[in-house]
């Protein structure tokens, strides 16, 4: 009986745990998906991996239906052919190699035969076609570029190979009103929000995109634990929700894990984007320190006049210079609204120890003050962290000011936004500035060239860099000069002529991976 019983006992193991363990991996084991341009495909079959090549295999619908590519299958010869503009491929079951445009290539994996669909080597058939291809093991993703994959020839490219590839190549990556991350259909779902996050690092890195600008303070609020604003209602629908995980840290080590730069990306004084505090988090500031907010009639702002409040801004912003590895500290143009009524008469009255005569100064003061004491907070800590702004891209017009620009923008930074640029950078207050010159080359009162050249002779000489920030979001529109995709290009070119140009910033994710106007291939060409 005895034995019987160890018998039994052994039986089960033997039985129970291959069967537990393998249930284990089933459980574990992600689906593999397929992102081209940033849309990913879909798969009448799901791609899998073959052991010991790592060579991923998809139906052969999804060259045909997700690339465009012209096939065909001999069920007699067990052959796949493969024809787009660029190249003629033919994959045969069983061999080792395949015909590229006549020429024999060896493979890792050939054709297979899989519950009825035939099944081919996706980077194989991709680079071949002309895509790149970027395999991200932690998301178990695959990311398609059209028209990335780089020449044999190295530098023979249309910008002559003088693109320095130093450069910063950033891009700016939106979380309010789920911009270009987290998506809405995300809300609560952690694992979705990662791999979805390292889809867009793997699209913008193989179009060439170095740097990532991420939205972590959308509008009062944390795209992290913190101990001073709630979590953002970007993550999970409510705000003060905490959504299972932290997602800076993750986006800090996806972006460092690809050698991308990670800059936390804060808008300083948006308190709400509407005027509403009933959805509002019980230790958001607006219901803490109601005295500090002016509402607008179209959104809650922090007001900039009054000290405590400033300082609580830069108390936020060192948390994350305190708590996390990032390269960066940037602000966008939002410092006063523009276009509202903002009432801050008895803020100018009672807070201007200065007695600064008209308010607009004093508001340019306020401003100053800020940005002149985070940069000393941020350096004070570390100091290899890169503090940036990036204003509105007319710092005043020549009408205004003759040593302004010569343009005929309807607002500035300086009379509207009460930025004073120009200060900041003689004053060595921040590391760059990344103008939003957000207008095209043919537009005559607000031109490319022209600005870039005002801001280019405002940072020679001084140690503060200069960062170009353009506008993929216009392609396509009916405004001069955004019909074509080249806009961008030589919008780039431009820069190359200019010493004092150090990089560029695109506005935004989402608005390039959408190839406005083909745009995708041309900047990846661009980036070689």
């Amino acid at each position: 009986m005895k034995f019987n019983r160890w018998v039994i006992l052994a039986l089960v193991f033997l039985v129970v745990f291959p069967i537990t363990n393998r249930s284990s991996q089933a459980q574990s084991a992600k689906p593999i998906s397929i992102i081209l341009d940033g849309a990913q495909l879909a798969s009448d079959a799901p791609p899998y991996i073959v052991p010991k090549a790592n060579v991923t295999m998809v139906p052969l619908r999804v060259i045909s239906e997700g690339l465009g590519a012209s096939v065909g299958w001999s069920q007699i010869t067990k052959t796949v052919t493969v024809d787009n503009m660029d190249a003629s491929i033919k994959l045969t079951s069983g061999k080792t190699t395949g015909l590229v445009n006549g020429a024999s290539v060896p493979l890792d994996a050939s054709v297979q035969i899989r519950q009825g669909r035939v099944m081919v080597p996706l980077r194989f058939i991709g680079e071949s076609l002309g895509l790149q291809v970027v395999w991200n093991q932690t998301a178990q993703s695959v990311t398609l570029i059209s028209g990335a994959l780089p020449d044999d020839g190295g530098t023979d490219n249309n910008n002559g190979g003088n693109v320095d590839t130093s450069s910063l190549r950033g891009v700016w990556i939106s979380s309010v009103f789920n911009l270009d991350w987290p998506s809405s259909t995300s809300y609560g779902k952690i694992d979705q929000q990662k791999q979805d996050f390292s889809n867009l690092l793997d699209s913008l890195q193989a179009i060439g995109l170095n740097a990532v600008f991420v939205q972590v303070r959308p509008s009062g609020d944390a795209l992290y634990p913190s101990s001073l604003v709630p979590w953002s209602k970007t993550l999970t629908g409510i705000q003060g929700k905490d959504p299972g995980y932290d997602p800076l840290q993750y986006m800090i080590d996806e972006a460092h894990s690809r050698g991308m730069q990670f800059h936390a990306w804060f808008n300083p004084f948006r308190a709400n984007t509407d005027t509403s505090t009933a959805k509002l988090a019980s230790n958001h500031v607006a219901i803490t320190n109601p005295e500090w907010i002016v509402n607008t009639k179209s959104q809650l702002i922090i007001n900039p006049g009054i000290p405590e409040a400033r300082s609580h801004v830069i108390d936020v912003i060192m948390e994350v210079v305190n708590n996390y590895d990032v390269d960066g500290v940037h602000l966008d143009d939002y410092f006063y609204p523009t276009g509202v009524t903002f009432n801050d008469t008895s803020t100018y009255t009672n807070y201007n120890s200065k007695n600064i005569a008209k308010k607009e100064d004093w508001r340019r003061d306020n401003v100053n003050q800020f940005i002149q004491q985070l940069d000393q907070s941020i350096h004070a800590v570390k100091p290899s962290v890169s503090f940036g702004v990036s204003p509105f891209g007319v710092w005043r017009n020549k009408s205004s000011d003759i040593t302004g620009s010569d343009s005929k923008a309807g607002i500035t930074a300086y009379d509207d936004y009460y930025a004073d640029v120009r200060a900041w950078i003689q004053n060595g207050w921040v590391d760059y500035v990344s103008p939003q010159i957000y207008w095209s080359l043919s537009n005559k009162n607000v031109q490319y060239d022209t600005l870039v050249k005002w801001w280019s002779t405002e940072v020679k000489g001084t140690d503060v860099k200069l960062y170009i920030g353009h506008a993929p979001y216009k392609l396509g529109t009916p405004e001069i000069g955004w019909q074509s995709a080249d806009e961008i290009i030589n919008q780039l070119k431009y820069n190359e002529n200019d010493a004092n140009v150090e990089g560029s910033i695109f506005f935004s994710a989402k608005n390039i991976l959408k190839n406005p106007l083909g745009l995708i291939p041309v900047l990846s060409d661009y980036y070689k």
